[in-house]
């Protein structure tokens, strides 16, 4: 193996990471030299982060190959009439990156290749006979994120990993996914991050259900429900919980006086009752139609839900003069009278009883509002966020949450695709039928950035070995003769048994080539100075260790791929 020398490095080190930089593994990453942003959610890898990437690619290929995958690439840019003809050239929205060829033909540049690998079913297989069918690549792939952020956990342009599977039936997909579901866990395993994996919502890629693979840390981005009893885990976009409580009873109406009180909790102390014994009015605009949803009064209304419910595209909060305009009274407003079309309730409200409600007029609220008695919905459904405390719906024990990173996310499409796309094969009764379709992504350059968040300390970056852009680093010091010979013959041995060697031989400070060999995190360092070898001793030292160890240096190769290989568990 070639040695690398710091002093042809292409990139530098910073003392100081950017003031924007508000993660570690965003300021790690930075000031090892690893990354340099050219725009807003754009980044330059330079070579050591690359080395890393192609390590983190090569595990993944081993192990999609291993649950038998094959590597394919497709195209990166897509003709536009592709998503049309799925339905998805609108509705991804403005995240997806339109443009036109000089002919004027519309294209787009692939967040995600769905359409392009369902094309490429219909076009090469014909029967039962040639499935399964399990495909993957890595490809860049384009997002036009409104707000990139987190460094690389999220950016506009960055390299997937995606898989897409084709099955006969329900039951021959079931396994597909499984293996993929295992290949992931080996892969996030072998680079070093922990993950648990979550229910999720299949968002802008549908599909019936999917799973998060999720990296629990502050920094997150995600909200992760839990429940540490059963093991429950879903983000809280999806996640349930149970609904306890009562509102009272099912009196007659009484309307009572609250001047001035618009939200839950002043209505809740005025009249001396919990929040969950009130119904919360919420108001949105759905796919451009206004909606009234219904909630307990301690309940927040989750919109992803509320889009799932209504099978919609997008949703946003009424603005007040909207709220107006279709007769609602804000801060007082009730689903009596309103059509039950235009109604969405929560479970919450349908079955706890009589609930204090608006009254559809200022100042006034009403006692022992009844779901079913005195208004009704169209729609009842989940639509209420799930929050720490909130009861475990498996269980029955208290939910917990915690922030997290996505790093890989797989999902059963069903016919998602093949139906609309018209993507068929003949079985063997000769009928024509729709493949059983399922897709598996992994980010290439956040799962670098996941590892190195769960692997770091003050002094910087802790390099699994697996994903290791160098795995010794060696630190001469002193310009004598007989370190240069030490370095050189040391440098021969660890590249003949095949580790990767960074050199820093720089003219630069005991102290700052020091400082430098923790900041990159390789998981040896090897430290070479005329006073060890007047006593015939080098020094070694794992990256993670509090102190270093000086063995003869006659033994030191030895010694350090025995301490390398325990790394390797």
């Amino acid at each position: 193996m070639p040695v690398a020398r710091m002093s042809g490095l292409f990139g530098r080190t910073l003392r100081e990471a950017p003031a924007d930089a508000d993660s570690a593994n965003h300021q790690l990453l930075l000031r090892s030299g690893l990354i340099v942003q050219l725009a807003a959610g754009v980044y330059s890898f330079l070579p050591p982060a690359w080395r890393t990437l192609l390590k983190i690619e090569q595990i993944i290929r081993e192990e999609m190959e291993a649950a038998g995958s094959q590597e394919m690439r497709m195209p990166a840019i897509q003709p536009r009439e592709l998503w049309e003809e799925s339905g998805r050239a609108d509705s991804y929205g403005p995240v997806l990156f339109n443009l036109k060829d000089r002919r004027e033909r519309r294209m787009v540049l692939a967040p995600t290749h769905e359409e392009s690998v369902t094309d490429l079913f219909r076009k090469v297989v014909q029967s039962y006979r040639d499935m399964p069918q399990s495909v993957f690549q890595m490809q860049t792939k384009f997002r036009d994120e409104p707000r990139p952020r987190g460094g690389l956990v999220r950016v506009r342009e960055f390299i997937m990993k995606d898989a897409y599977t084709f099955d006969v039936d329900d039951d021959a997909f079931q396994l597909n996914y499984n293996a993929m579901r295992q290949a992931y866990y080996n892969v996030f395993e072998r680079c070093g991050v922990p993950v648990v994996a979550v229910q999720a919502d299949s968002g802008a890629i549908g599909g019936k259900q999917s799973e998060e693979f999720i990296f629990l840390t502050e920094i997150g981005e995600d909200n992760i429900i839990l429940c540490s009893d059963c093991g429950y885990a879903a983000n809280q976009e999806r996640a349930e919980f149970s609904r306890s409580g009562n509102g009272g009873s099912d009196g007659e109406l009484v309307e009572v006086e609250t001047p001035g009180i618009t939200t839950i909790e002043g209505l809740a102390d005025f009249l001396g009752v919990p929040a969950q014994a009130t119904a919360k009015a919420a108001f949105f605009l759905v796919d451009d139609e206004p909606t009234f949803a219904v909630v307990r009064g301690d309940l927040e209304v989750n919109e992803l839900k509320l889009i799932n419910a209504l099978d919609a595209l997008e949703a946003r909060p009424l603005l007040p003069e909207e709220v107006a305009e279709a007769g609602w009274v804000a801060g007082y407003a009730s689903p009596i009278g309103v059509d039950p079309a235009m109604v969405v309730a929560d479970p919450s409200v349908v079955n706890a009883g009589g609930l204090v409600a608006g009254a559809n007029r200022e100042n006034v609220h009403m006692h022992n509002v009844t779901y079913g008695r005195d208004w009704t919905a169209a729609t009842v459904a989940d639509i209420a966020m799930a929050r720490p405390g909130d009861t475990c719906a498996q269980c029955d024990c208290s939910l917990e949450m915690q922030r997290g990173i996505e790093l890989g996310h797989i999902f059963k499409l069903g016919t998602r695709y093949a139906d609309p796309m018209d993507a068929t094969f003949l079985d063997a009764d000769g009928e024509r039928r729709t493949p059983i379709m399922g897709c598996y992504g992994i980010g290439v350059e956040r799962l670098m950035a996941a590892a190195v968040q769960a692997n770091h300390d003050e002094l910087g970056i802790i390099w699994p070995r697996s994903i290791a852009p160098y795995d010794v680093h060696i630190v001469p010091l002193g310009g004598s003769d007989e370190v240069a010979s030490a370095v050189e013959l040391i440098e021969t041995e660890l590249a003949e048994l095949g580790l990767n060697v960074l050199t820093d031989d720089r003219d630069e400070r005991a102290g700052v080539k020091f400082n430098d060999a923790d900041l990159m995190g390789a998981p040896m360092r090897i430290t070479i100075g005329a006073r060890g070898l007047k006593q015939g001793q080098i020094e070694l030292k794992l990256r993670q260790a509090a102190e270093p160890a000086s063995v003869p240096i006659g033994d030191a190769v030895t010694a350090a791929r025995e301490a390398l290989a325990s790394l390797d568990g």
